[in-house]
């Protein structure tokens, strides 16, 4: 009861609810549909400035509209007519011409402003990764380019789009001081008492960008070793710096009065006088008497004070006095470098006018009047250059170069084939593509034009060759394709028939015999003209000639005589008059001949027999006649009906219907011309008109540049076939060739050959000796063309060569240095006072005089030992005189020698002298040893193999490349034996590099290796031409070659094969439809059934024998197998008809049917006709002679028409490789029914023939790539070391085309350098500050400069060798010539504090951005730390200080915190981590500082994150929280916020949410970065939007649906009730009943 009235109270809630916001949505619409507020004015983008002006009169509109709140239009009555917009207004209307007129003007950039800083609202804390993202705006305005005055933006628009206002930009993250980490902890700087330990550490990249300053980079920590024994010492001597080099001011002075004492007596005794003389002027030679030296010797002082150790000075006495210091020296007095003013400029360099080259340049020096002495400024620089442009009227042109070429070669079609090629043993008639090839040189173009201006004479021939490196642009090519004509074979056609017996000369037939001809066609034209074919005409002598004569064209019927109906009669013969070549000429010229005479012939009566015409006679069996063979002739007729019993004439016997009779009878003396070769072109001593008519006509060629004429002469004779050469008298003269031509004489063609190129240069290289060594130069020339036809031969000398010309003096400059003068102390008055002070000894300073000479010994000026001699040596040192106290030595003697190498020992000495023989201190050997010993050298070597074999290199041609020439080389051997190297190298018995003949080697290992030769693809022969594929028509044949072998190496690839590895070649094939013809014999004697032995007629048959023949121009000749013939065309072997009765009608066999005409259709017929060989007897009729059948289509009617083929595959010649080739197709004459038949058929319904049958084409070339030569080896890449290698290059001249062998991968070849020791000088390290005899103060420190050797390697300094071995190097170490050995230090006293020494440069340093691949700043950085001694004097202490510069390549860092347990504590260690692994302090993002009592391990390192109190580490409010697969926090990343917008924003609607860019800072909330949603639910009027009441209602729905199923859940189920229980029953039957209303 409970659940349900809960149930039902929670009801009656959500049914007030949902009434409650039904009446909201019911107002809320009301509200809406009050007044006009939800209608307002809409507008268009202004149109385009209208007018018929330029400028400000123009107009422009748009369109304005009445719209809903809601989007969409309505009528304008429904907005508000005085709140409309205007829809017009004035322009500045754009010509095209204002283009020129108006500009956009574009402000500078300015500065990056940060995004967030823009926007309004407190800014949330912003953490700095990389970089924060900016944007930085400029000005752009439209504005008129006369006077700058500012424009309408829409006017520059009108030509270009406005450019952009603002950009976005980066700003550096603000950059920490990073320091290293902590150094050791030193010493304790008291042994006892109380003391200080330091620890430093250095600064590695400087604060940027406005970060954080440098922490501190020492720290102290106080130390006690232990108490003192007795007082600790509180004073210390310390010693100044040395004052400046000053000179004493009595010098002058004294000098005079020292003079001045000496009086006026000298020496006057000549010799004495003359010694002194010469003494001065030795001395004088020794001493600095240039003006380049002016220097003075002076005197320095220092203090020496006594200080407490906190810094204070005391007095002097409370020092503990040691050997006294040195207070006063000698020095030299400094002086700057004074160099003189600067000289003119010199000549320009470019003495020539070309803009196009680069300029020239000029210098100018000046001299050193005073060399810097002491610590002096250095020098200037003495030389000047600029660049520079000739000047003057008297310019001339530069010299421009570009290349020439000689002509080509002959062309070459060998270089083509293949290796398996069989011609290439015989190479003779080889013809089509080929290659051929020319030098190029390089030449000065306007060399002619120079000299003529220099000298103005004529200009030579040809340009002289120069050096190719100074032509520019593309190379000639080198070599091309040609083409090789191939000859053409005469083809003749078949001989004709032979002609009747004709005279020679029809118009002069008196006395001449007769000949009968025959002649055949040139099919084929061949190369160089009919010449070469064969005679064309044949004839054989005969009697009875004649020109003219009658030929039978038919006979009429026969006609009986006396005009009866049957009996004997006679045929008329119908003639034409035809000359001897069958042509018809007028019958008048046929007068002289009888015409033909009437045929004598019968008509059979009703009862005789009747015969058909006789056949045509059959082909001649031979074509001459001898006494062995003669030729006959044969024709038939057949018996078409037997006579009558009695009174008809009868029928002859079998013999009588076939007849025979001779033919050709004429005797075989066939007689023919015989022509032999044309003879060479000679010069025709006769005249023109010596010739004979066919030569006197033929034209002279008059052109330019033609070269005589001259004659050919040839052999003629008259040759009877299968004899031999006859009389000439034996040969129709008609047809004679002629035995003389004119022809064109070959041009000489002379050599021509540049000049010589000039001498090549001869650089001048000295011996140690300061000897030249002698070289060879050289010059060439080259042949630009050959000498042909008898024209000048060339010169055999193309290269001269001959001595350099050494000079006098070994070019080179050294300096000389001259003995040390008398070493000089600081004047006695001055340093007398000094402690331990005496007159004549101590330290002092001597000079010495250097100056400059060739390298023969001549003196020259010191500037030109400056440029290029080394550094210039020292002209003072330190010296000490002696004292009496001190013990003097010899100089060392030289070593002893030694027996034998690495036995032993060898040994010097030196010896006590004057007075230190019996000082004791000076006996003391360790202090003063007498004697040295050191190991005798050993020499041994140990060579061995270093680095990899190089690549196999084939042995060298024997000659260089000249660079004078470039062609290209035809057989340049690639293959074959070559060899390999290695290099070796030879260290001593120290392990260190020496020369490699030490180890007696010439620094290689070579070894012998193969290079593979090529091998092209192999292919078989071709094979024999299948026969044609058709018999009639276009046919193809095929022929087909197979693979051998594949090509491996780099050979010829195959073409493309099929799939059993075959290449085919098809070409179209004719076979002529009248090859094979059927040949039907005369039909047998009819053989009847039923016979009728009175009547001998009726039903019979006749048989008859039908062959297929090769048909020739003489008929068919020879019987072939009978599928060679169209089985349709063959005729019909047998027949039955019925053999006519006497009197019965005979006709003829039936002609052959008419032609149906074009086109074929039923209601066309075609006919075929007979006559009458015998007419029937009285009351019998004759059958119609006329039959006549409907024409059909492909049955007895066809139509014609040419099918042309496809174009075969390009044909070469034989003998040809590639090249022109011609691509043939065929003309078929095609039936309507697709058969292919005779072209007469086509030809005679003349159709159009418009297609060309033959095209030229051209088959590829299989080019093999040709290289250049090698290339001279290349300078080794290291000048010592074991890496050094050696290259050469060639290049592809002519890449390979077709299918040609391709060009090898190798195109460059290294091998190693010999290996040579890299030597150095090296400074040793610093030495420890010296402070001479006191504790402290200011010193000196030293170190030296050693000869170290290596082996070029990054790894390891090398090792120490004797200065000998670096005596050939520039006195420098890593470049810097200046020499430092020794500098100012200070050493501190006991308890100062005081600045350590500057640390090494760290490492360089780039400030970037990782992601966006920016680099602000790279830089690198030094610092020096604070050391401090006594707790007191902490407050004394120096700044520490650090100094940057930029550098380049630095490297980008990333920094990040790490941690791990701390021993025996809760709390973790944390530390900074650079990323290449460097413990760093600064650098990495600030940590949330963790909350107390709670500890996060790990610590929270993400920004934005913090420890919470239960020790987890989570993220800030705002933020969410992404776990690492660990479950550790990874990062904090922002929560996107759902911002419902104000009615006021009038651009919200739900249709246009979008999300904002991550990078822009939200609106509400400030600060907040990430991605809102805008949900608008207000119009712009403030009401709400339809769709937030259609979201309403969806929801009040909603509700109500899960009301109804709470309801159903809570509700209890009813008891049953028993008295009910039959109306349940019937219930469902009732809703049954109502569901279906048919039931």
């Amino acid at each position: 009861m409970g659940l349900g009235g809960s149930c039902r109270g929670r009801w009656h809630l959500l049914v007030a609810l949902l009434l409650q916001l039904g009446c909201i949505f019911w107002r809320g619409r009301a509200q809406m549909e009050d007044g006009k507020s939800v209608y307002f004015w809409e507008t268009g983008p202004w149109g385009r400035c209208m007018g018929s002006d330029c400028g400000p009169g123009g107009s422009q509109s748009r369109a304005v509209w009445c719209a809903h709140v809601d989007g969409w239009t309505t009528l304008h009555t429904n907005c508000d007519q005085a709140q409309r917009p205007s829809n017009q207004r004035n322009c500045f209307r754009v010509c095209d011409w204002h283009r020129d007129l108006y500009d956009w003007r574009l402000g500078a950039w300015n500065e990056c402003v940060s995004v967030s800083g823009r926007t309004s609202g407190a800014p949330r804390p912003f953490t700095c990764s990389g970089g924060e993202e900016g944007i930085q705006t400029r000005e752009v305005g439209c504005i008129l380019k006369s006077d700058g005055s500012p424009a309408e933006d829409a006017i520059c628009e009108y030509f270009e789009p406005q450019p952009r206002l603002e950009q976005a930009c980066l700003i550096p993250c603000p950059q920490d001081c990073v320091v290293s980490e902590y150094s050791p902890w030193t010493s304790c700087s008291k042994t006892c008492g109380t003391g200080l330990r330091n620890r430093v550490r250095s600064v590695l990249v400087p604060p940027l960008f406005g970060g954080a300053i440098c922490p501190n980079l020492t720290e102290f920590q106080s130390c006690k070793p232990g108490s003192c024994a007795g007082p600790e010492g509180m004073y210390s001597l310390r010693v100044g710096p040395w004052s400046p080099c000053i000179l004493p001011q009595t010098r002058t002075a004294r000098q005079a009065k020292r003079r001045k004492g000496k009086g006026q007596g000298g020496v006057k005794d000549p010799e004495t006088r003359e010694l002194i003389q010469k003494k001065r002027t030795r001395n004088r030679l020794n001493r600095q008497e240039s003006s380049f030296w002016d220097i003075q010797v002076g005197y320095q002082t220092r203090d020496v004070t006594c200080i407490h150790r906190n810094s204070s000075s005391v007095g002097r006495s409370l020092c503990i006095q040691r050997e006294a210091a040195l207070t006063i020296q000698s020095c030299v007095l400094p002086k700057d470098c004074q160099v003189s003013d600067w000289s003119d400029w010199g000549l320009c360099s470019k003495a020539c006018a070309d803009p196009a080259s680069p300029r020239g340049d000029r210098t100018r020096s000046r001299q050193v009047l005073q060399f810097p002495v002491g610590d002096g400024a250095e020098c200037p620089p003495l030389d000047e250059r600029e660049p520079c442009e000739p000047e003057g009227d008297a310019v001339t042109p530069c010299a421009a170069y570009t290349w020439r070429t000689t002509e080509w070669a002959e062309c070459r079609v060998d270089l083509l084939l293949s290796q398996q090629d069989r011609r290439r043993g015989n190479l003779t008639g080889l013809c089509g593509g080929g290659l051929q090839t020319r030098e190029v040189y390089c030449v000065q173009a306007n060399a002619e034009l120079l000299k003529y201006i220099k000298d103005m004479r004529e200009k030579d021939k040809a340009s002289r060759p120069v050096e190719n490196w100074l032509c520019e642009g593309p190379i000639p090519e080198r070599s091309q394709l040609c083409q090789v004509a191939c000859p053409i074979e005469c083809q003749v056609s078949p001989w004709g028939a032979w002609g009747p017996c004709t005279f020679e000369n029809c118009d002069d037939q008196a006395g001449k015999k007769g000949f009968k001809l025959r002649r055949r066609q040139i099919t084929n034209e061949p190369t160089g003209g009919p010449a070469n074919c064969p005679h064309l005409v044949e004839g054989l002598p005969c009697d009875e000639p004649g020109c003219y004569d009658w030929s039978l064209v038919g006979l009429d019927r026969c006609i009986p005589a006396e005009q009866r109906p049957c009996g004997p009669g006679t045929q008329l013969a119908r003639v034409r008059c035809a000359n001897s070549h069958g042509e018809t000429v007028d019958k008048s010229l046929c007068s002289s001949t009888p015409p033909l005479e009437p045929v004598a012939c019968e008509v059979p009566c009703s009862r005789d027999c009747v015969l058909s015409d006789w056949t045509t006679w059959s082909t001649c069996s031979q074509t001459c006649s001898s006494k062995t063979m003669e030729g006959k002739q044969m024709r038939t007729r057949s018996i078409l009906a037997y006579n009558a019993g009695e009174g008809g004439a009868l029928c002859p016997n079998s013999s009588a219907l076939q007849e025979v009779r001779n033919c050709n009878e004429h005797a075989c003396t066939v007689y023919h011309w015989q022509t032999g070769p044309w003879g060479p072109c000679t010069e025709d001593p006769s005249t023109a008109s010596s010739l004979n008519a066919s030569v006197a006509a033929a034209p002279t060629s008059t052109g330019p540049g033609s070269c005589s004429k001259g004659m050919q002469t040839r052999k003629v004779i008259c040759v009877r076939v299968n004899v031999g050469q006859v009389p000439p008298k034996k040969c129709p003269d008609g047809p004679r060739p002629s035995t003389v031509r004119p022809c064109q004489l070959p041009c000489k063609k002379d050599c021509i050959m540049t000049p010589f190129s000039e001498w090549t240069s001869c650089p001048v290289s000295c011996d140690a000796a300061g000897n030249a060594v002698k070289r060879k130069q050289s010059r060439k020339r080259l042949i630009i063309q050959m000498p042909s036809n008898g024209g000048q031969d060339c010169a055999e000398l193309l290269e001269e060569e001959r001595d350099c010309q050494l000079p006098e003096t070994c070019p080179g400059f050294r300096w000389k240095t001259h003995k040390w003068r008398k070493c000089q102390l600081v004047p006695w008055f001055l340093r007398q006072d000094r402690p331990g002070a005496q007159e004549a000894c101590g330290p002092g300073l001597q000079t010495r005089a250097v100056s400059c000479r060739q390298l023969d010994g001549t003196q020259v000026d010191v500037s030109e030992c400056l440029k290029s001699a080394r550094a210039m040596p020292a002209i003072t040192q330190r010296c000490q005189l002696p004292c009496q106290d001190d013990c003097q030595l010899t100089n060392w003697s030289k070593f002893s020698s030694c027996s034998a190498d690495c036995v032993g020992v060898r040994t010097r000495k030196r010896a006590l002298i004057g007075r230190s023989k019996k000082k004791d201190k000076c006996k003391n050997t360790q202090m003063y040893p007498l004697s040295e010993t050191q190991y005798c050298p050993c020499d041994k070597y140990n060579a061995q193999p270093v680095g990899n074999w190089s690549d196999c290199i084939l042995p060298e041609a024997g000659r260089a490349e000249s660079t004078l020439g470039l062609k290209v080389q035809e057989d340049i051997k690639e293959c074959g034996q070559g060899y390999r190297y290695q290099a070796m190298v030879c260290y001593d018995q120290d392990s260190r590099l020496v020369e490699t003949s030490r180890c007696n080697s010439h620094g290689y290992i070579e070894e012998a290796c193969i290079i593979p030769c090529p091998s092209d693809c192999k292919l078989s022969e071709w094979s024999n031409w299948s026969r044609c594929s058709k018999s009639c028509g276009s046919g193809v044949k095929v022929r087909s070659k197979w693979l051998r072998e594949k090509p491996y190496n780099g050979g010829r690839p195959c073409p493309k094969l099929d799939h059993v590895n075959q290449v085919y070649e098809v070409v179209p094939c004719q076979s002529d439809c009248n090859q094979y013809v059927w040949v039907a014999e005369p039909w047998s004697i009819w053989k009847v059934s039923n016979v009728d032995l009175k009547e001998n007629c009726g039903e019979g048959v006749q048989t008859r024998k039908v062959r297929c023949m090769l048909n020739t121009i003489d008929g068919p000749s020879e019987g072939v197998e009978d599928y060679l013939c169209d089985p349709e065309e063959m005729p019909l072997g047998a027949r039955e008809s019925r053999l006519p009765c006497p009197e019965d009608c005979v006709l003829n066999d039936w002609g052959p049917w008419s032609r149906c005409s074009l086109p074929c259709t039923r209601s066309k017929s075609r006919a075929r006709a007979t006559y009458t060989l015998r007419s029937p007897s009285v009351g019998r009729l004759c059958p119609n002679n006329t039959e006549e059948e409907p024409c059909s289509l492909n049955l007895n009617c066809f139509d014609y028409f040419f099918n042309i083929t496809d174009w075969s595959t390009c044909q070469l010649s034989p003998s040809a490789v590639c090249g022109k080739g011609i691509k043939t197709r065929m003309l078929d004459c095609v039936r309507s029914d697709g058969k292919s038949v005779d072209m007469k058929f086509c030809e005679e319904m003349s159709l159009e023939k418009k297609w060309q049958m033959n095209i030229s084409c051209v088959v590829e070339c299989p080019v093999n790539c040709q290289l250049s030569e090698w290339s001279a080896w290349s300078e080794c890449s290291q000048t010592c070391g074991l890496e050094g290698k050696m290259w050469r290059q060639r290049s592809a001249v002519q890449a390979s085309q077709g299918d040609g062998r391709p060009c090898p991968s190798q195109m460059e070849q290294w091998k190693p350098c010999p290996v040579r020791p890299c030597y150095r000088w090296q400074y040793s390290s610093w030495s420890e500050c010296r402070v001479e005899s006191v504790v402290c103060g200011h010193g000196t420190r030293y170190r030296n400069l050693t000869c170290f050797v290596s082996d070029g390697g990054e790894q390891g300094e090398g090792s120490q060798v004797d200065e000998e071995l670096c005596g050939g190097l520039e006195l420098s170490v890593d470049g810097d010539k200046r020499i430092r050995l020794k500098e100012a230090c200070t050493l501190p006293c006991p308890g100062e504090c005081y600045l350590m020494e500057w640390s090494d440069w760290s490492s360089c340093i780039s400030i970037c951005v990782k992601e966006a691949g920016v680099d602000f700043v790279s830089v690198r950085v030094r610092s020096r730390a604070v050391l401090a001694q006594e707790p007191e004097n902490l407050q004394l202490c120096p700044d520490q200080a650090w100094e940057s510069q930029p550098c380049t390549g630095g490297e980008c860092y990333e920094y990040k915190w790490l941690s791990s347990a701390r021993p025996n504590s809760s709390r973790p260690l944390i530390w900074c981590q650079r990323s290449d692994g460097l413990n760093v302090t600064g650098g990495c993002p600030p940590v949330t500082p963790m909350v107390e009592n709670s500890a996060c391990d790990p610590p929270c390192v993400p920004p934005t994150s913090f420890c919470s109190e239960a020790g987890v580490c989570t993220c800030e409010e705002g933020f969410t929280e992404v776990l690492s697969p660990s479950g550790l926090l990874d990062q904090c990343a922002p929560i996107p916020v759902l911002e419902i917008p104000t009615a006021s924003d009038k651009k919200g609607d739900v249709k246009t949410s979008r999300a904002i860019n991550p990078t822009l800072p939200a609106t509400t909330q400030p600060g907040r970065t990430g991605r809102t949603w805008y949900l608008q639910p207000y119009g712009p009027d403030g009401s709400l939007k339809v769709w937030v009441y259609g979201v309403a209602a969806g929801a009040f729905v909603l509700l109500i649906f899960v009301v109804s199923m709470i309801y159903l859940a809570c509700k209890k189920p009813k008891r049953p009730q028993r008295q009910r229980q039959q109306n349940n029953r019937l219930k469902p039957l009732t809703l049954a009943y109502d569901g279906d209303t048919d039931m």
